[in-house]
């Protein structure tokens, strides 16, 4: 058992309190949700006692939970809930989760983003179950006038033993709820858990698999409105003109333009829009406004060189440099190569890499590339929106509706207090859902309007749109001594427009002389958060060099990067170092016994790679056979330290289906651009990943330890860039240096 404070969140707790009148108050966040099933409806209670904003118990010991964080794929509507459940010591057929509505008032970090959403609600859930628990535990107290140390709890139930008195919680539900908060609360010994570190059922598992609304684009309201937006055909362009005689098609009610965002508004962190102002199309019904869509004439013009300002959610002001002109893929590679070549700004430097290189018997160095990306969520971006003089409506899918909240305060004119802002399941996020310009836009029309609608983006308006993974290039160099001795690294890493670099990741802290530098390309091209930001490049090319780099010293490459993690971990250099070296080490070992490493069958390639990102580490060997001259992904092998797994279901499905993204991007991820116009639009020119071409096999493993959990969504997700390319190396006799790898030494059909 262990004491935690519940001053944690105690701001929470009195806004809480003051809009609902008082009760105990619980300020906790990250709660989720779900909904009853069918048997469990038909014995709903007769009466809900309100414990706090976010947990009301039933008079008949039902127990719900309110969730204000968006799902989009990750389980968090099982697993957070499972937290509270642990500490409340519930049963879990008992929990019942609701979704609930964006209140920045009640609920903190609402939001999802970085794989931080279990680590950073651990304490939180836990303080809230834990609280309730013990204020059930009062209120039974009191009611059979006994000590509450001698109230015991189990599965729902209030015992006392001495009197064999007992209970369930919802015959104490109403006592409780009018208790207040005890300042500190006991929680449950690791070893007692008896729900988390179970595998449950996504909540929402069979509306899934029988079609029921659960998606933003599956929102309908009596009257409601269509909408779609026509943006520029290319970046660097800005609205000229319009030639509204569309408006006379059938069904179709108004053609107007909108400016996303006022020019004089401070933008935040993720107010990215790729264009500023864009053409609605309004109408009764999606095909008639997609026909008026292909046929109105809009024309472009180039913009001018500006500035843009925005404020990181650090806090931090940012000054963005957004170049004119229509630019080209090939123009963004020579400019690679040339900004590659320059004076670069150095980041960390460990000893000295100069006179390592200069006296190395042998210098390894390699150049890696990698292409924007786009997301390419399955839901297109949509939202609905009902704006009123008074207040607006929205409801649709979005990573970070407390962020985006104000923007679009600041954007109608309307105090925050009048927006409500409900969330819906996340058909595929990764990023791109952070970005919610065509939230704003919906209630731009909808104002306009003075009527519902719901704006619908179609795949091209997404694919073309921006918010892009980066462009990135890095060049490892790596210094050996005559006994093959890896005596210094030097990586020279950057982007359009953003650098990939994690300068006091491994092997930094593991080399004597280490260099780190960085640098940057403008570019009118919009970008923004990508799975895995920047970790999704750099690792694979981390990971493909340093198998190099074994090779030519004649290590096996599991064995050459546990000897450098064990320097890292007895002697490291430098004190800033982002990892713990034992922790990755021990994911090695681990995938190296599970994949009976060295002892693969003939015609079997293997390749390895370890990274550490989201506070989480993982080891991957990826088994690949050749079919004629195409490879076949056998078998992916995780061996993964996040800390304490909460629902191990859930935390495999999430690393494999990182494994197959990562595979697909890998392989066939790319984005390219002529005069500024994307060239690829949808699923016919832009190649995904298919269901052939996924491994046939995904075994996932869990380091055990009693760690506070920490990321799964996207930890898995880098590491297989590098694992698949020394495979492919293995396979082929030829290295992979750029994205995608498929080429011309491939033919994958």
């Amino acid at each position: 058992m262990s004491l935690v404070k519940t001053t944690h969140g105690r701001r929470s707790f009195l806004k809480a309190s003051a809009l609902s009148g008082g009760g105990m108050m619980l300020g906790f966040s990250w709660l989720v949700s779900c909904q009853p099933t069918a048997k469990e409806a038909l014995n709903m209670p007769e009466a809900w006692y309100d414990i706090n904003a976010y947990l009301k118990i039933g008079d008949n010991g039902l127990v719900t939970i309110m969730s204000p964080n968006p799902e989009g794929g990750q389980n968090i509507k099982t697993s957070m809930p499972m937290i509270v459940a642990e500490e409340l010591d519930i049963d879990w057929k008992k929990v019942i989760i609701e979704q609930a509505p964006l209140n920045t008032d009640l609920y903190t970090r609402q939001f999802i983003g970085g794989s931080q959403a279990i680590r950073r609600g651990w304490e939180s859930l836990r303080m809230a179950g834990a609280a309730a628990r013990y204020m059930l535990r009062q209120a039974a107290a009191q009611t059979w006038q006994v000590p509450v140390e001698e109230i015991t709890t189990a599965a729902g139930l209030l015992h006392h033993k001495p009197s064999n008195k007992s209970a369930h919680y919802g015959e104490m539900a109403s006592v409780a709820s009018g208790l207040v908060v005890p300042e500190e609360v006991e929680l449950k010994s690791i070893n007692d858990f008896k729900i988390i570190g179970t595998s449950r059922k996504n909540v929402d598992g069979e509306k899934i698999i029988t079609g029921q609304p659960l998606f933003g684009i599956d929102t309908y309201q009596e009257g409601m409105l269509t909408a779609m937006i026509v943006h520029p055909p290319a970046f660097g362009m800005k609205l000229k003109s319009v030639d509204d005689a569309v408006r006379s098609m059938p069904g179709i009610r108004d053609v107007f333009t909108i400016k996303v965002l006022n020019h004089d508004y401070e933008r935040q962190h993720f107010d990215t829009c790729a264009f500023l102002e864009v053409v609605a199309i309004v109408g009764n019904s999606t095909w008639e406004v997609m026909k008026a869509k292909k046929a109105i004439k809009v024309e472009w013009e180039p913009f001018s060189a500006y500035s843009e300002e925005r404020r990181h959610y650090s806090g931090t002001k940012q000054t963005l440099a957004i170049p004119a002109g229509l630019e080209n893929t090939s123009q963004h590679r020579a400019k690679l190569t040339e900004m590659a070549a320059k004076k670069a700004t150095v980041v960390r430097k460990d000893g000295n890499p100069k006179a390592a290189f200069k006296k190395a018997a042998k210098v390894i160095e390699k150049t890696y590339t990698a292409p924007f990306l786009a997301h390419n969520c399955m839901e297109p971006m949509n939202f609905f929106a009902h704006v009123t003089a008074e207040k607006a409506a929205l409801k649709g899918p979005l990573q970070k509706a407390e962020l985006t909240e104000q923007t679009l305060s600041a954007r109608l004119g309307m105090p925050v207090e009048n927006i409500d802002i409900q969330m819906t399941r996340l058909g595929g996020g990764y990023g791109r859902r952070s970005y919610a310009n065509w939230l704003i836009e919906a209630a731009l029309i909808s104002q306009k309007m003075n009527a519902p609608i719901k704006l619908v983006y179609t795949r091209e308006d997404d694919m073309t749109g921006g918010i892009y993974r980066p462009m990135y290039q890095a060049t490892y160099r790596a210094a050996l001594d005559g006994d093959n001795n890896l005596t210094g690294i030097h990586i020279n890493a950057g982007g359009i427009p953003e650098s990939p670099l994690y300068a006091n990741r491994f092997p930094a802290g593991a080399v004597d002389n280490y260099l780190a530098e960085s640098w940057t390309v403008n570019t009118n091209i919009t970008i923004g958060s990508f799975r895995a930001p920047r970790s999704n490049f750099i690792a694979g090319a981390e990971q493909s060099f340093l198998d190099e780099v074994a090779e030519a010293a004649g290590k096996d490459p599991i064995t050459f990067r546990l000897e450098l993690l064990e320097r890292a971990r007895t002697n490291p250099v430098g004190e800033e170092n982002d990892y713990d070296a034992a922790r990755l080490a021990g994911v090695l070992e681990l995938v190296r016994n599970k994949s009976a490493w060295g002892q693969e069958a003939p015609n079997l390639h293997r390749g390895v790679a370890a990274y550490f990102c989201h506070n989480s580490y993982v080891a991957q060997v990826l088994d690949l056979i050749l079919e004629g001259d195409k490879p076949v992904i056998q078998k992916v092998t995780n061996a993964v330290d996040c800390g304490i797994v909460i629902n191990p279901d859930a935390a495999s499905n999430l690393a494999e289906g990182a494994v197959v993204d990562g595979i697909g991007n890998a392989l066939f991820g790319e984005m390219t651009f002529k005069d500024g116009v994307p060239e690829k639009n949808n699923f016919h020119n832009y190649r995904m990943i298919r269901m052939s071409e996924a491994p046939k096999e995904i075994d996932v493993y869990f380091v055990q330890n009693e760690i506070d959990p920490t990321g799964m969504g996207e930890p898995t997700f880098p590491p297989v860039f590098g694992a698949l390319a020394n495979a492919l190396y293995k396979a082929t006799g030829n290295r992979y240096y750029s994205q995608p790898f498929l080429g011309k030494e491939l033919n994958l059909g």
